[in-house]
C-alpha cells in the first residue's frame, strides 16, 4: 500500500486530509511540523507528502529542500497545501521542488483530481 505523509500544524487539517487520503487507498502518517516529518522520512520514505507551508519549528519550504537532499527524497511526490493563494509563494514552492499544490480549504474531489493529475491513482 502506498503511503502519504501529511505535514500540517493544524490537527484538524491533518485529520480531514487523512480521511480523504485513506479513502483514496493510501496509508497515512501525520507530522505536526517539518522537523517531525524529516524524522519520519528517515525511518521510512513516503510515496507522497502533503506539506503545509506555514508551520512552527520547521516550515514547509525548509522541509521540502531538506527532503529533496535525502536519499530517495527526490522520488517523493510532494503537494503543497496552503491557504495563501498568492502566486509568488506558490511559484516559489513549485520552483523549490514541489510537484503540485492545493488551496485550503480542500475537499475529497479536489484531492482526488490532484492525485489523478499526478498519476498516483
Amino acid at each position: 500500500m502506498k503511503r502519504c505523509l501529511i505535514i500540517d500544524d493544524s490537527r484538524v487539517i491533518r485529520r480531514v486530509a487523512a480521511m480523504i487520503i485513506q479513502d483514496l487507498g493510501f496509508a497515512v502518517e501525520e507530522a505536526e511540523n517539518g522537523k517531525k516529518a524529516l524524522d519520519a522520512c528517515c525511518v521510512r520514505m513516503p510515496d507522497v507528502a502533503l506539506i503545509d507551508l506555514d508551520m512552527p519549528v520547521m516550515d514547509g519550504m525548509t522541509f521540502l529542500r531538506a527532503l529533496r537532499q535525502m536519499p530517495g527524497g527526490d522520488k517523493v511526490v510532494t503537494i503543497i497545501c496552503t491557504a495563501d493563494s498568492g502566486p509568488p509563494q506558490i511559484q516559489q514552492a513549485l520552483d523549490g521542488g514541489a510537484d503540485e499544490y492545493v488551496m485550503k480549504p480542500f475537499d475529497s474531489e479536489i484531492m482526488h483530481s490532484k492525485f489523478l493529475l499526478l498519476e498516483l491513482l
